[in-house]
């Protein structure tokens, strides 16, 4: 397993050798500024080929749909939405299960549209990542937005 002090970096500069550092990219690559658009060459660089992603959206009828997307169907539909008002989103909490190389992490997020504007959205980001040995490699995530009848637990709240 890579040290906690591993310097492996992307062509972006990015250090994917550290569980901190792959997660700390993982929030940069989404952070635009109003107008803009990400990096879409640099967040692939972080996920395995052909990496899988999604969210949970309510349904008309009150239930729930996870919509499930290639990475690349994912910055296709985000383009739109990140660039219009700006988007920033950091981490606020996180909880790291592991087994040898494979990582599963509930990664709390809070939203905004500039660095010091108001939260917009929070909610959990659950990460699959595994380590080859050199670097962290993202497998996939799914994410679900926290609202008045689903809560994010204390126990996701900080670290």
């Amino acid at each position: 397993m890579s040290p906690a002090s591993a310097q492996v970096k992307t062509q972006y500069g990015d250090n994917v050798g550290t569980l901190d550092g792959i997660i700390k990219a993982f929030y940069d690559v989404v952070t635009v500024k109003k107008g803009e658009k990400p990096s879409y060459q640099r967040d692939s660089c972080l996920h395995i080929p052909d990496a899988r992603c999604g969210y949970i959206r309510p349904k008309k009828d009150g239930g729930k749909a996870l919509e499930y997307l290639t990475l690349k169907d994912f910055h296709k539909s985000s383009d739109e939405f990140l660039a219009k008002d700006g988007f920033v989103e950091q981490e606020i909490g996180r909880k790291v299960e592991q087994f040898g190389g494979i990582y599963h992490v509930w990664s709390t997020y809070e939203s905004r549209n500039t660095a010091d504007g108001p939260v917009i959205e929070r909610g959990i980001n659950s990460i699959e990542l595994y380590n080859d040995g050199t670097r962290f490699w993202i497998i996939g995530w799914f994410y679900d937005g926290e609202s008045k009848t689903n809560p994010i637990p204390k126990k996701y709240i900080g670290y």
